[in-house]
């Protein structure tokens, strides 16, 4: 029963990136794109999660902790350069 809502999850995360993909190319606008690009981050987080409960390791949860840091980091980064055109004060 495991196994099939996994594979169900796996199934559904990856439309979901999918349909992030496509928004990040084709968004029109900047902040649209920056967002797709934050969900995208999290969707991946989602799989390596899923991937690390299939294969019982927890190697996977460790790599999906950085993602997330790396992703939050680059996102305020980004929103920062969008806001006042300068990352660094």
């Amino acid at each position: 029963m495991l196994n099939a809502a996994i594979e169900i999850a796996f199934v559904l995360i990856g439309a979901a990136l999918a349909l992030n993909v496509y928004r990040l190319l084709v968004g029109p606008d900047t902040t649209d794109r920056i967002l797709a690009l934050d969900t995208l981050g999290i969707n991946s987080i989602a799989l390596l999660i899923l991937y690390g409960i299939s294969t019982a390791s927890s190697a996977y949860f460790e790599a999906a902790l950085l993602l997330a840091l790396l992703g939050f980091v680059g996102t305020v980064a980004l929103c920062k350069y969008l806001l006042r055109g300068d990352i660094s004060e």
